[in-house]
């Protein structure tokens, strides 16, 4: 039996039913995880006076541990291609996205990426994450391996693309289908792991294409799927051309039963208040990502109009500029008061926790601290860097303390992660 017995400031979140959130809070509190879940928490003085020993708890005061953080859309293969200097999305992809992920036909190369990938993910305080791979299945393979050895919560996919890509990219969609079926029976359901369907985006996939992966959701209803959604105008308008038929961009999705609860669309700045309601009806996750949206000139999405049970906040690794959920809040936060919508630092952490989770269809498995659930756990320190530790000495309160993680923490601040209760990051390791 493995035990873990930890003493700081405690936090999760959850929504209430008015929709508001819901902060639990101990300013000093003692965490106990027994083979990977948690066994209990309560304030430090509860455990003294049932007979807990603090001595034995590891203090980690004047620290935070929350929920580990969750994202739910970023590419493996682009985090190597962070800040590239180019103008709007689709000249981006061509010069520096699809490159980088013809690297990954080399499976020792994409064997040594995944791992690594991982590594930077967990150390910026996420354990648990949605990803695109690439179109080569032993990438796939890979990065599932690596978070398998982890016993890391991983959504991942395959990435499906047929044309309007370099040709080492596409596969004929009968055998990228076969493939995606071969790995969603060797991976999807396999403790922490599943899978989810991964056409890129419309301009990527044919018709032929996009009715095979509608047909692999037919037959595994249990599989997730990921794509992109009205990122940008020029994107829009080529799907417009190569789609006459349809209605709209959600439309293209929707012609092939794509548009379903499981189905996370990243971005969708630009959407019709039609396809928005379409979404909601569908049960369907936005996947919001204000870091790579600015970066990419994309636009500012409308956080007012979509239901937070239709939400979700993602980093977008590499068309955003860094794996940090924290610092993606402080993005979002930014857009939100352009677009004269204020995020709340307390509706923030429960979007990149529990909200995600539930996103993701893990919110009975992580997302919060709570008696039975994963011990998947981020550790800050409100000491680091110095600018935070400045902030965070005149705080008024936890609201405040909050709001100061959000907009000044960096890579310094994640002090410890750990996964399924095993340390699985250290600051003082590095």
């Amino acid at each position: 039996m493995q035990t873990l017995s930890l003493r700081a400031k405690l936090m999760s979140f959850s929504l209430a039913a008015d929709g508001t959130v819901d902060v639990m809070y101990l300013e000093d509190g003692v965490l106990i995880c027994t083979d990977g879940r948690i066994d209990a928490l309560m304030p430090a003085a509860n455990y003294t006076a049932d007979g807990g020993d603090l001595d034995a708890c590891e203090d980690l005061r004047p620290c935070f541990i929350c929920p580990g953080f969750v994202d739910t859309h970023l590419h493996m293969p682009q985090l190597g291609i962070i800040a590239s200097y180019s103008p709007q999305l689709l000249d981006w992809l061509d010069r520096f996205a699809f490159p980088a992920e013809q690297a990954f036909a080399d499976s020792a190369f994409a064997a040594e990426q995944a791992q690594h990938f991982l590594d930077r993910v967990i150390a910026s305080g996420t354990t648990c994450a949605q990803v695109f791979t690439t179109v080569h299945e032993h990438a796939c393979e890979h990065l599932f391996a690596a978070a398998q050895s982890l016993d890391m919560a991983m959504i991942a996919g395959k990435v499906m693309m047929d044309r309007h890509a370099p040709a080492p990219l596409t596969q004929e969609p009968q055998a990228c289908a076969r493939a995606c079926e071969g790995l969603i029976n060797k991976w999807h359901d396999k403790g922490r792991l599943r899978y989810a369907l991964t056409p890129r985006f419309a301009i990527t996939s044919s018709e032929e294409q996009l009715a095979l992966c509608g047909e692999l959701l037919q037959s595994h209803p249990s599989v997730m799927l990921q794509t992109h959604l009205s990122e940008n105008h020029e994107e829009i308008g080529e799907v417009a051309r190569l789609f006459p038929q349809a209605d709209d961009y959600l439309d293209v999705y929707e012609r092939f039963g794509l548009n379903v609860s499981s189905a996370t669309f990243a971005h969708g700045i630009h959407l019709s208040a039609s396809e928005r309601l379409r979404i909601v009806a569908a049960g369907a996750k936005v996947a919001f990502c204000p870091s790579s949206n600015l970066f990419l000139g994309s636009g500012l999405f409308d956080l007012a109009a979509m239901p937070m049970d239709n939400l979700s906040i993602a980093s977008d690794v590499g068309g955003g500029t860094g794996l940090s959920m924290l610092d993606t809040c402080a993005e979002g936060y930014k857009v939100g008061q352009a677009r004269g919508h204020q995020m709340h630092p307390t509706e923030a952490f429960y979007a990149i926790t529990a909200g995600n989770a539930k996103s993701l269809g893990l919110a009975d498995e992580i997302g919060q601290l709570q008696q039975g659930y994963s011990a998947d756990l981020v550790v800050l320190n409100p000491t680091k860097p110095q600018g935070l530790a400045e902030r965070y000495a005149i705080c008024e309160d936890l609201t405040d303390a909050l709001f100061a993680f959000m907009m000044l923490s960096d890579d310094r601040s994640i002090e410890r992660c750990y996964i399924a209760g095993k340390l699985a990051y250290s600051a003082s390791a590095q």
